[in-house]
């Protein structure tokens, strides 16, 4: 079992990648917010493209966070199950080594998964926050020139 301090770090780490979750979802939606506020008096051009690759992968970004705390908690969830599995307290396992073997094993499966999943999850939402950063740097420096 671990120590109150292991603990206490782990939640502590937990929280902060939640915040930081959290944060990268507020950020999009307000890159997201911004661009409607600049074009609603704009009329659709070609050279707006960019501006929709942008909104595109913000978007996208979004939907990744939103993935990833899904990931993250059906990960929780296991883990969860996965320890009541150890202590014989699952009601399909109960006390039965054999069942508690066969559980654990596939609960370790499906944590695995989900965490690799929840992994890459996070780290294209990074990727497509930037990403959607130089489109929105594009289109904007484009519309500069254009009016030079």
């Amino acid at each position: 079992m671990p120590s109150s301090e292991q603990l206490e770090i782990y939640k502590q780490h937990s929280a902060a990648n939640d915040k930081y979750t959290y944060f990268l979802l507020a950020a999009v939606g307000a890159a997201i917010a911004l661009t409607i506020n600049q074009t609603q008096t704009a009329k659709l051009s070609f050279s707006q493209a960019p501006l929709g690759v942008a909104v595109l992968l913000w978007g996208l970004s979004f939907y990744l966070g939103c993935r990833h705390l899904s990931f993250v908690k059906a990960t929780l969830h296991a883990n969860g199950a996965l320890l009541r599995v150890q202590d014989g307290e699952h009601p399909m396992a109960g006390r039965n080594a054999e069942a508690i073997g066969i559980a654990s094993d596939v609960l370790r499966e499906i944590i695995d998964k989900h965490s690799d999943r929840a992994a890459i999850s996070a780290v294209w939402q990074f990727r497509c926050l930037v990403l959607g950063g130089v489109s929105y740097l594009t289109w904007h420096i484009y519309e500069m020139w254009l009016r030079t």
